[in-house]
């Protein structure tokens, strides 16, 4: 009897070189819109020119590429060396804001170059917390991250946000649904490639109606330089503080929390397990890229949940796909034209794309939660009030304002707020749950296995 082959693993999987660019450009234009989204909110915020938020945006593109590559292709102990995406994170837009105007700029880069360095060295730290993440704890979680983006999902749908102009329409809408009808065609009827590049097709699709629809506009990449190098410090030397890092490192421990749905999440999708060692990677690859990021002008990064519901829908599963994201990327920091280009995609058709995506990252939790005994009453709390804690800041965003600094952004996350709340409840609530935690972590092991 002949022996059975090695079974091939899906995340060292190496695609023909075009179907590595095709499925990257994917994952780029999934998160594109968050990735600049995040420079340009911080920019208006503190009255920067145009000049200066040309810069911005450039290097949270280049440094985002850049960190991307990091996590996926490993360099050291830096990097989970899964397809995990890396981009500026919305977490720490109000501490950067509040340092940049109770301080100044030069205070609020060197307080993201402090927690950068923070982060680095509590990797192995806060790696050990894991053992306090089972499914049910997880899959609470992953959800929670699927949902709380949908507010993202509804912002592009509409053409903008809230209470800007035109806000809603009816062409608007009509756009986004035609590209998620056009995606869902696309994914139910075709088949090898044509499936895999769904969302691609699909959103090529949806320009195509904008165009024709007067809803594009791709005149501003004329206006834009061929070539740019962001430069190193653009802001000056930085200047270092205890108090702003130390708030700049609280807000990356809230990131470290989404970074642990989304690793976890994209190491089920792949059927790895995440390890303690892996997370400690990943963990200590958002410290290195938070860190590069305030050297060039960029802001803190995390793995993003974006690219989990792409994962998802296409299983196209390789560290890889999402490594030449990375470098497409790093591209569009060197040559902004090309940025500009994917900026110009409609709101619209990046909405109708995301709610399909997102609502494929809940899936994921809620088949975590499928795995869990659900059936007494001490196993539906856990969920039922972590889900509903984590929806909260979307609900009302303004209900902690009045919270002092720190604890205001803790509690502006809901994923902090899931994960908080799932830990808490499956200890106090489920007998053995802080043995076997202990248990886990003696083998130097999380407690979810894709298995």
């Amino acid at each position: 009897m002949s022996p059975q082959p090695a079974r091939r693993d899906p995340v060292e999987e190496r695609l023909p070189p075009w179907q590595l660019l095709v499925c990257g450009l994917q994952h780029v234009l999934v998160i594109y819109a968050g990735v600049v989204s995040v420079p340009l909110i911080f920019g208006a915020a503190l009255g920067l020119d145009p000049v200066q938020l040309i810069l911005l945006v450039n290097a949270s593109i280049l440094t985002s590429g850049v960190a991307t590559l990091i996590q996926t292709l490993g360099v050291g102990p830096f990097g989970a060396r899964l397809p995990l995406i890396q981009a500026s994170s919305f977490i720490a837009l109000p501490p950067m804001i509040m340092i940049a105007r109770d301080y100044d700029m030069p205070t609020a880069y060197g307080a993201v170059i402090g927690a950068g360095l923070a982060t680095c060295a509590l990797a192995p730290f806060a790696s050990r917390l894991t053992r306090f993440f089972p499914p049910v704890v997880i899959g609470s979680v992953i959800t929670v991250v699927g949902l709380s983006l949908m507010p993202a999902a509804a912002n592009w749908l509409g053409g903008g946000r809230p209470g800007d102009p035109g806000f809603g329409a009816p062409a608007h809408l009509l756009l986004g649904f035609a590209t998620l009808a056009l995606t869902l065609l696309i994914t139910a009827r075709a088949t090898g490639t044509g499936r895999t590049l769904a969302i691609l097709l699909g959103l090529a699709g949806g320009t195509a109606i904008g165009v024709l629809t007067g809803q594009a506009d791709f005149g501003t990449v004329r206006q834009v330089a061929w070539v740019a190098l962001p430069p190193v410090l653009p802001f000056g030397r930085p200047a270092f503080h205890v108090a702003p890092i130390l708030i700049m490192t609280m807000a990356m421990m809230v990131i470290l929390v989404e970074t642990t749905g989304n690793c976890l999440a994209v190491s089920r999708l792949a059927g790895r397990a995440a390890t303690r060692d892996v997370l400690t990677r990943t963990y200590a690859a958002d410290g290195l890229s938070t860190l590069l990021g305030g050297l060039f002008g960029g802001t803190p990064y995390n793995a993003f949940a974006q690219n989990t519901g792409l994962i998802a829908l296409t299983g196209i599963r390789s560290r890889f796909v999402v490594a030449a994201a990375g470098g497409l990327m790093v591209t569009m920091g060197l040559f902004p034209r090309l940025g500009a280009a994917v900026a110009c995609l409609p709101r619209p058709v990046l909405g109708g794309s995301a709610i399909l995506m997102f609502g494929m990252t809940a899936m994921a939790g809620i088949q975590d939660l499928a795995r869990v005994r659900l059936g007494s009453t001490s196993g539906a709390l856990v969920p039922a009030v972590a889900i509903g804690a984590g929806m909260l800041p979307m609900a009302c965003p303004t209900l902690f304002a009045h919270l002092p600094g720190p604890l205001r952004i803790m509690t502006g996350s809901g994923v902090f707020l899931a994960a908080f709340c799932a830990v808490t409840l499956n200890l106090l609530l489920s007998p053995g749950a802080a043995a076997d935690a202990e248990a886990a972590d003696d083998e130097g092991a999380t407690a979810l296995s894709p298995r």
